[in-house]
């Protein structure tokens, strides 16, 4: 019998499982996907608390996972990068963001013109394809098997080990019977990169959030915030609309050619994300819950991980 067993193979459960592994546990992953067909491949995977209040404990998980992905891209972990990024403000703002405690350089400055007020700072970017296969790699090095399997309810895990750490994203929703959990459905398109390395930000677009994300090859253009919309068949039009918002933003990016366009669904819940034990989980068992990120899921996944091993530890 394994020590934990982590359900989920998202970023927020890979995390979870690297890091109850250093601390010295026998950990098994089980996912009814692998890493790369999770929401979390689709991830724009920009450090930043997206739509999440202004809780203690939020910032204590943001700022452990800046200070985490920050080290990791200073030794050179496949992915991430520190990125230079620009918050153009539609509307005027006298006092930093309640989460600006977690990021070293945050500093206002004049606004672009059009804009009422504009942030600058740097923070970790994560390209997550080679990001999940590091995690993936880094498990395989500490005796970590991630498998598939799919599961109607936590009590067919119940029998595999004494702790179990739900992870499931969405899945959550039924798994932990959480009527809070709900799917924001979110459309990006990436272009190539003209030689772009700075992100930019409208969050206050009329016509949804405004953003411009380069990567190493490529550039993600964002994007739509769309709470229980669940299909995610393409749809032109919307890429199009999101082109056109990101042109006019950034005009270097006309004429990039559009290598595709992808669309996710946000594991969201109402009240913020659920990390805690369940005491009415199944007998015998000590279920922690970690889910309910929404699109902050890489933002707070370090941060996460490690009171899910206090948590397990008590």
């Amino acid at each position: 019998m394994d020590d934990v067993l982590v359900v989920g193979a998202g970023v927020v459960g890979l995390t979870c499982a690297v890091r109850l592994a250093e601390a010295g546990a026998r950990v098994r992953v089980i996912t009814a996907d692998e890493p790369a067909e999770t929401v979390s491949r689709i991830a724009a995977a920009v450090w930043y608390p997206t739509r999440t209040d202004p809780d203690p404990r939020v910032l204590d998980w943001a700022g452990q996972t800046f200070d985490e992905l920050a080290a990791q891209a200073a030794r050179g972990v496949p992915g991430v990068v520190m990125r230079p990024t620009r918050m153009l403000l539609r509307a005027e703002v006298s006092d930093h963001p309640w989460w600006s405690a977690a990021v070293p350089d945050f500093q206002i400055v004049p606004p672009a013109p059009g804009y009422a007020g504009e942030w600058r700072f740097t923070v970790p970017s994560v390209e997550m394809a080679p990001y999940l296969e590091w995690l993936r790699e880094r498990l395989a090095g500490l005796g970590v098997p991630v498998r598939r399997q799919r599961i109607r309810t936590l009590r067919e895990v119940a029998g595999l080990a004494p702790v179990v750490v739900n992870a499931t994203g969405l899945a959550a929703g039924r798994l932990a019977d959480d009527p809070a959990v709900y799917p924001v459905r979110g459309r990006i398109v990436v272009v190539a990169n003209p030689g772009l390395s700075t992100s930019l930000r409208d969050e206050g677009h009329p016509a949804g959030p405004t953003y411009v994300h380069p990567r190493s090859r490529d550039v993600v253009l964002g994007g739509t915030f769309e709470p229980y919309e669940t299909d995610t068949a393409p749809d032109e039009e919307v890429a199009r609309a999101i082109v056109a918002r990101c042109v006019a933003l950034v005009p270097e990016l006309a004429g990039a050619p559009v290598l595709g366009q992808l669309t996710g669904l946000r594991p969201a819940r109402h009240g913020g994300p659920r990390v805690a034990l369940d005491p009415s989980g199944p007998d015998g068992i000590r279920l922690i819950h970690n889910y309910g990120h929404g699109g902050a899921g890489v933002t707070l996944a370090w941060g996460c991980a490690a009171e899910v091993v206090a948590l397990a530890s008590r």
